[in-house]
């Protein structure tokens, strides 16, 4: 399996990503940006370091002026782009994978890396297609001015309320504590020490699963919210007064309510594994829903084709053109800052939208990358059915839907399901769980 992924570079550590070639990847990258600048980060896992040095000596052999900003969460490296008027980032990350993953994130200019720049990147790999010339380095703490862009945005937001921020080991641990603080939050933190073995959670929060312990602290420490992000702090989910997950799909009603009762008629983003309701409440509050395949990328670039006032997706991206793209703690300032204008909990801001019944993601690892394989079957048996192809197969049913897409970063197969009723949900998973052959 390629670790050229449609958007990035994923990979076992060192097995499948060695430092050399990250090295190569850098030189690659740095040969698209033509001795154009660029910002470089990356995450806390205990491979980064290494990677991410052989990153940068690519970049620099390749001609590269380099911004290295740490060890930081991924949405700062595309803010510090932006703040720092350079065209390129890189960020030595592998998001939320488990702990022996690490990976590469690259911007090459305004617009997210598409499928076409990563082939393109690929490409020079393979051929050492590589541009030499020697550029510089400039190591840059970025956290300061960051924390008082946001301080300045939400200035006393959070006064009198209290949050609970599980940062799951992850980047966002020494961040998201100190932003919310200076919007006036008192915070109370649970695993907020960096650690990229993530010894206490999954990186990954976002079926809410794996979040007993800071449901658990919500309620003791009588919270206003909780909040978890995953590995490299570009997702957030978030929990109610009550230590009650708020699935995204809700979390994206909220924020999409919020936004369009001042933008009416504008266009939100979302993607198709969300539950219908998404659409019909975005509707319901003067909005155009606009339903786009999942992954960072072709949200994002969807974001900004359509003009959109807003994006989410199901795994807890949430997008906000004011920014340029996602932020799990821009977002989680943002819900705190619904909350207290409207002066109403989260449970309240969600207890009208219409129940769904909706599975959280079936994976199926397909280690030979026969995912397609998968895909097709399914196209086939179910051709009766209204299909989309957006992201691999989303089949209609009369009472639901199933999708069946492989996921953009990890050989595995990625399902979902929606029921009208618990036993339409059930009926819906078996008869398309049934038809996927073997691996």
């Amino acid at each position: 399996m390629s670790i050229f992924k449609a958007c990035d570079v994923r990979g076992v550590y060192p097995d499948e990503l060695s430092e050399a070639q990250a090295h190569a990847i850098g030189r690659a990258i740095g040969s698209e940006l033509a001795g154009a600048p660029c910002v470089l980060g990356g995450d806390v896992r205990p491979s980064t370091p290494s990677l991410k040095a052989a990153v940068r000596d690519g970049l620099l052999k390749a001609g590269t002026p380099v911004t290295d900003v740490g060890i930081v969460p991924t949405p700062v490296v595309y803010w510090a782009r932006v703040a720092l008027a350079v065209r390129g980032a890189v960020i030595v990350t592998a998001s939320h994978n488990p702990a022996r993953y690490n990976g590469i994130k690259c911007m090459l200019g305004d617009r997210p890396t598409t499928p076409e720049d990563m082939a393109r990147v690929e490409q020079r790999v393979r051929s050492e297609d590589f541009a030499a010339g020697r550029g510089s380095v400039v190591e840059r703490d970025v956290r300061p001015q960051y924390i008082a862009w946001l301080r300045d945005r939400f200035r006393g937001t959070g006064k009198g309320r209290r949050v609970v921020v599980d940062a799951g080991n992850g980047c966002t641990g020494e961040w998201a504590p100190e932003a919310l603080r200076a919007a006036g939050y008192d915070v109370v933190e649970l695993f907020c020490e960096p650690d990229g073995t993530f010894p206490n959670r999954s990186p990954n929060p976002s079926g809410g699963d794996v979040l007993g312990e800071a449901a658990r602290l919500v309620v003791e420490n009588h919270a206003d919210l909780g909040v978890a992000f995953d590995g490299d702090g570009d997702r957030a989910v978030f929990l109610d007064e009550s230590g009650t997950f708020v699935p995204s799909d809700k979390a994206i009603v909220v924020f999409a309510r919020d936004i369009l009762a001042k933008r009416p008629g504008g266009a939100v983003v979302y993607d198709l594994k969300c539950t219908r309701r998404v659409a019909e409440e975005i509707g319901r509050a003067g909005g155009r829903p606009l339903h786009e395949r999942s992954g960072y990328a072709f949200i994002k670039n969807r974001l900004m084709d359509e003009g959109a006032v807003f994006a989410g997706e199901a795994s807890g991206h949430f997008f906000f053109p004011e920014i340029g793209g996602d932020d799990g703690i821009y977002a989680t300032l943002r819900m705190g800052e619904i909350i207290a204008k409207t002066g109403r909990r989260l449970s309240e801001l969600v207890a009208d939208i219409p129940p769904y019944f909706i599975s959280p993601d079936t994976r199926l690892a397909r280690p030979h990358g026969d995912g397609a394989r998968a895909i097709e079957r399914l196209k086939e048996v179910f051709a009766d059915r209204p299909q989309d192809y957006t992201d691999g197969v989303r089949i209609d049913f009369d009472d639901g839907w199933a999708i069946c897409r492989m996921s953009v970063t990890e050989p595995v197969l990625t399902l979902r399901f929606e029921g009208n009723s618990p036993e339409a949900l059930a009926r819906i998973k078996a008869m398309v769980l049934a038809e996927i052959p073997p691996a």
